[in-house]
């Protein structure tokens, strides 16, 4: 099947699943002419893992369209946070107080106002980036409070194993509890099940290159 059936398959599911989705189109690897495919179909939102990549591939493309919004879903390293603050409209990855200091810094210098999700890891794996649960609470009241960040909603990777249900389960409630209406969760492996347990952005790549 080609990019543009595949987009087409996957949008028709996601409103069967939930008319509001948002879906994401993760673009990581991906050449400018299967993006500009998308971008035909009106299709405005895409994901990149990475800061440079990202730079290279979309600024000329930014500056011809403002409907256009980019998603940094990977994890950032500080050294790359400006970068990342000229060319992303979301970071879906916020999971430390360094790099919040240094978006509330930016922002003060500028009329430009990020949307952020704070990663979490719901899983509490060792390699996985992400504010551990029992401290995610508070990491949102700095953020919003303390450095007036636009603290929209909450993040996670589940386990590549097992079932992910309980993961975005505990993810909803976490977002529940601390008033944040937005939750980035799902990919091209598990959109459904994270859908029907209240995500309201999903991330998918493969499933549509």
């Amino acid at each position: 099947m080609t990019i543009i059936e595949n987009f087409i398959n996957i949008k028709k599911q996601l409103y069967k699943l939930n008319k509001n989705i948002n879906l994401i189109v993760v673009s990581k690897n991906q050449s400018l002419e299967k993006i500009k495919l998308l971008i035909e179909q009106n299709h405005y939102h895409f994901g990149e893992n990475k800061v440079q990549e990202a730079h290279s591939k979309w600024k000329l493309l930014l500056s011809t369209s403002n409907k256009l919004k980019l998603h940094l879903i990977g994890k950032l390293q500080s050294n790359k946070a400006k970068d990342a603050f000229e060319i992303f409209d979301y970071i879906h990855s916020l999971d430390n107080e360094k790099l919040a200091q240094i978006f509330s810094n930016l922002e003060s210098k500028s009329s430009k106002k990020i949307k952020y999700f704070i990663q979490v890891n719901i899983g509490e794996e060792l390699q996985k980036s992400g504010i551990s649960k029992d401290k995610v609470h508070q990491f949102i009241k700095y953020c919003m409070n303390d450095l007036k960040l636009n603290i929209i909603g909450l993040m996670c990777i589940p386990p590549i194993e097992g079932d992910p249900t309980k993961h975005f389960i505990s993810l909803a409630e976490l977002a529940r509890k601390n008033n944040l209406s937005e939750l980035s969760m799902g990919m091209s492996n598990d959109y459904e099940c994270a859908i029907n347990n209240g995500a309201t952005f999903v991330r998918i790549g493969s499933k549509i290159f």
